[in-house]
């Protein structure tokens, strides 16, 4: 009762929070304006991710303080994610110097690699592959790129918030199936949380998420993957296929734009996923996709890997090469 009381709340807030943060938007003249590169139609505003950070933090400041969250995850997940959601909040406001913003996020990186211990052993067939001092080094990148990444792969109306929602949700019901834990309560409220700000970002949105929230899922994503993977509750694999959409299609168009030497880190609109909107005139058609790969597709083989660890190599790519076929077919990193 007392979970559905606080799942309860983070929704209503975020909601809530969300609309505020709209109207504060349109004063302060935080909104996208059309461009060449831009895949919307109208002037919208952005920055609405900071309901997410803002309820998703608060609920994990109650949790460690009510003992329900160890002091590793919570100095990881609350500081991390706060340095994070902060330097996006100011990149919303004011452009932020690409080496500022990859400062912070090594840095809070660093930072939840640290409380958490390294980079958790990968199951390879019957091994467990430990990579001891490098796996420090492996997860400071993995956890900045999903964050740039998620990042990255924010372009149209409700693509970014559905990959939040379905990746948490099948996370939470992966380990509801098997050994629930505290792990559950915490990915529940991503998923609430995010849910709280859909109805404002649905196709067509009314504001968009900004860096303070895209930032901010992809850093508490990465770091639930790497704890949860610590635990034994979840395998890095498990992780991976469910994030196979974003990882692909990001991947893909990055290698593609630095093999042509085209300028990876400015505004554009070559992800697979644009190029999809663009064809099918249709922000909302490319969410709903996404959203029945994850649940008909990555789901049920994440939950797979989860069963039978020391398939997770070969899993991984049977889920992710059929999205890496679909990204280059879309032309992923071919265009402005």
């Amino acid at each position: 009762m007392l979970k559905l009381l606080l799942f309860g709340i983070v929704f209503a807030t975020s909601y809530i929070v969300t609309g505020g943060m709209r109207i504060y938007a349109f004063n302060k003249g935080l909104v996208d304006v059309p461009g060449p590169r831009s895949s919307h139609s109208i002037p919208t505003p952005h920055g609405g991710g900071l309901a997410i950070a803002v309820t998703v933090l608060g609920a994990i400041a109650v949790e460690f303080f009510s003992h329900a969250m160890p002091l590793t995850l919570f100095m990881a997940l609350f500081w991390g994610g706060l340095a994070v959601a902060a330097i996006g909040f100011w990149d919303d406001h004011v452009p932020v110097a690409t080496c500022v913003r990859i400062i912070v996020h090594f840095a809070a990186a660093s930072w939840a690699i640290y409380w958490l211990g390294g980079f958790p052993p990968l199951p390879v067939g019957d091994f467990f592959w430990d990579l001891g001092w490098a796996g420090h080094l492996v997860g400071v990148v993995a956890i900045v790129w999903l964050l740039n990444l998620y990042n990255f792969m924010d372009g149209i109306d409700g693509i970014a918030a559905v990959e939040a929602i379905t990746v948490a949700g099948a996370v939470y019901l992966i380990i509801l199936a098997g050994k629930p834990n505290e792990s559950s309560l915490w990915l529940g409220l991503i998923v609430v949380a995010t849910l709280g700000f859909l109805p404002w970002n649905w196709p067509p949105a009314r504001i968009f998420m900004g860096d303070v929230g895209s930032g901010f899922l992809g850093f508490v994503l990465a770091v639930l993957a790497i704890y949860t993977a610590h635990q034994g509750t979840l395998t890095i694999w498990t992780w991976t296929i469910l994030l196979g959409v974003f990882i692909a299609d990001a991947t893909v168009t990055l290698l593609r734009r630095t093999i042509s030497r085209q300028q990876w880190y400015l505004a554009h609109r070559s992800h697979a996923y644009q190029h999809a909107a663009i064809r099918w005139s249709s922000h909302r058609r490319v969410t709903l996709a996404v959203l029945a790969i994850n649940i008909v597709w990555l789901a049920p083989l994440a939950w797979f890997v989860n069963q039978r660890p020391q398939s997770g190599l070969v899993v991984t790519g049977v889920a992710l090469i059929p999205l890496v076929i679909m990204a280059l077919m879309l032309d992923a990193g071919r265009g402005t």
